[in-house]
């Protein structure tokens, strides 16, 4: 193995920098050329590919992004996109493959695998945190800390007017971002897509606190009332309670990122060149109880990964 790529994919994560520098680096020391592939699956099929260096990498560590960009490639999801795309490695002359990304990234690098024997290891990164087999996600770690900033504004003016207030976090599918910053900031009541949300409790919980006292009720998007604004209407709707939504969004996956996300992305990005070195594929590299681990790609998303049951209890003795 002589040349291997590196690409990042779907939504962007705080900490995909630091892995991209460590992949070059790492794979430098390796004796190895390292190509970036700019623009996710789309630059793949398009042949967007570039040699990646010391100095092109340098002083990204901090940032947020992604320097190689990424996108959601549409054309990836038939099999001509996928033909086209291993027709662009073989002609660059690409060896083996790092694919960053969410389980959308790794279903595309595992129909590489199996459908063109293209080598590729995927290293999650995604600010949800819903990949079985590693215990945090690269973004993970920043994306909690913003979004537990922006609340701890939030609940100054909730406090101020004694106002009821719904924040939305993200997390499509899962809760562990509502579920951490609801617990750090003090949540009233946690909505998160893993359980039903009961509007019943909720009200009660409302009352409890008092209608004049600042209430702050964290929801994951996924929730299945209709996130924030679907919850907030409903009490309304049964109760008459008016309240505020404030939506966090894109925020949640901007800014520098944390210590720890630089660490772990700078780990897995060193691991993964080992891995594709050592004739590892179609694998992801994570990391759990703070050991480096390897699991097959398929079993990232086969089996859901589920939000810790002690921090579901907590969050319920805590309000």
């Amino acid at each position: 193995m002589k040349r291997i790529a590196l690409f990042t994919s779907g939504g962007d994560a705080p900490g995909m920098n630091a892995h991209i520098r460590a992949v070059e680096r790492v794979g430098e020391k390796r004796g190895l050329e390292v190509i970036g592939i700019v623009g996710g699956y789309s630059g793949m099929i398009a042949g967007h590919f570039e040699p990646l260096d010391r100095i092109r990498t340098a002083n990204i560590i901090d940032r947020g992004g992604t320097i190689l960009k990424t996108s959601r490639c549409e054309e990836f999801l038939n099999e001509e996109g996928r033909t086209r795309a291993a027709d662009q490695l073989r002609k660059h002359g690409i060896d083996g493959v790092i694919a960053c990304g969410g389980d959308g990234t790794f279903h595309g690098a595992h129909a590489l695998w199996t459908e063109h024997g293209i080598p590729i290891v995927g290293t999650p990164g995604t600010i949800d945190n819903d990949l079985a087999g590693t215990d945090y996600t690269i973004g993970y770690d920043t994306a909690i800390n913003t979004a537990a900033q922006a609340i701890d504004k939030i609940r100054d003016t909730a406090d101020s007017h004694g106002r009821l207030f719904f924040i939305e976090v993200m997390g499509r599918h899962a809760g562990f971002i509502a579920m951490d910053v609801g617990i750090a900031c003090g949540a009233e009541y946690i909505a998160v897509p893993e359980t039903m949300t009961d509007i019943d409790e909720l009200y009660r919980r409302i009352v409890t606190q008092g209608r004049d006292k600042r209430t702050v009720v964290i929801v994951g998007e996924g929730d299945e009332l209709g996130g924030a604004l679907g919850i907030s209407k409903e009490i309304q709707n049964r109760y008459g309670i008016e309240s505020k939504v404030s939506i966090l969004g894109h925020i949640q996956r901007g800014g520098s990122p944390t210590v720890r996300d630089r660490v772990l992305a700078s780990r897995l990005g060193a691991a993964s060149v080992d891995a594709l070195l050592a004739g590892r594929s179609d694998v992801m590299i994570g990391e759990v109880a703070g050991s480096v681990r390897t699991v097959p790609l398929e079993e990232t998303w086969a089996t859901r990964k589920p939000v810790p049951g002690y921090l579901m209890e907590l969050a319920t003795i805590l309000v």
